[in-house]
């Protein structure tokens, strides 16, 4: 696998045994990805997706791309999933991307491999979050870095514990943004603060991504499980199908003309009126009760 700005941070040494000692330990067995990102989905409804490689600050591997981007496509079809949580373990939210277990390349690099190492890499899995058709919650509990920080700017919601960090560290390594970053921070933040973070590579708190807008709320680090809970269980018992047409409309916007956006908005309400929520919606307003939206 040629080296990419995919690969934005080392991982640490593994599997090596005490550094000065001389012991020597065979290499282990990579894990098995189920054990890597862990997956659950609540009783409410809500798809829990967890990165669990907390010794290497969840730097996501080959393998851990494709099986987050499969659960995300499962979340979009699964009519009993109403919303999904991304978060991690440990104290890294993503340090980036482990290009570690990636299938061998089988010839010498030329001309064009590189391009399509990030288009079947890093924007696959951006797009995967953009592109699911129900609500994401990122739920930021530590350093988000590079292809990390841009997983957590393309969810729908960003929660952050307050020890979070993100970092847009691809200029540190001589590199160019991927993974989206150059397309998401100009749509949130605009494009003069885009260029500052994608510059320099300073670390931004969570109070700062708070104050520039790229998170949502920022909560002490033992409150941010239960905060995304509670976010996740409110969009679960909502129309889905109405968010889903409004995080379409929403995403879509900024590279919109007017006449587009309306027509995309009428043709979106029109799709929309066709649900059993829609009108639920509508008869309990007329009858004066609190809908109970079934996400169809």
């Amino acid at each position: 696998m040629p080296v990419s700005a995919e690969a934005v941070v080392g991982t640490g040494e593994r599997g090596t045994g005490k550094r000065g000692t001389g012991a020597y330990r065979e290499p282990e067995a990579p894990a098995p990805v189920e054990s890597t990102v862990l997956h659950r989905t609540t009783p409410e409804g809500v798809s829990w997706i967890t990165l669990n490689r907390p010794e290497a600050m969840n730097a996501v591997t080959w393998e851990q791309r494709e099986r987050v981007i499969a659960l995300l496509a499962d979340a979009s079809a699964d009519p009993a999933v109403r919303a999904v949580v991304l978060t991690a373990t440990g104290r890294g939210f993503c340090a980036g991307a482990d290009l570690r277990g990636a299938p061998a390349p089988t010839r010498e690099r030329v001309p064009g491999d590189v391009a399509r190492t990030i288009r079947l890499g890093a924007q696959r899995l951006i797009a995967a979050v953009l592109d699911c058709e129900k609500p994401v919650i990122a739920a930021v509990n530590g350093t988000a870095a590079g292809i990390g920080a841009h997983l957590a700017f393309a969810c729908d919601l960003v929660l952050a514990a307050d020890t979070a960090k993100f970092i847009e560290v691809f200029v540190r390594r001589g590199l160019v943004p991927d993974g989206g970053g150059a397309y998401l921070l100009p749509r949130l933040i605009g494009p003069q603060r885009a260029k500052e973070l994608m510059f320099f590579g300073d670390a931004l708190t969570a109070a700062d991504a708070e104050r520039l807008g790229l998170v949502n709320r920022t909560v002490p680090e033992g409150e941010l499980t239960a905060l995304a809970t509670e976010w996740a269980g409110r969009l679960a018992c909502g129309p889905t199908r109405a968010i889903a047409l409004t995080k379409q409309l929403v995403n879509d916007s900024p590279t919109s003309d007017r006449a587009t956006a309306f027509a995309a908005e009428a043709a979106a309400q029109e799709i929309n009126m066709t649900t059993r929520d829609a009108n639920e919606g509508v008869a309990a307003f007329v009858e004066r009760r609190t809908p109970e939206y079934r996400g169809h």
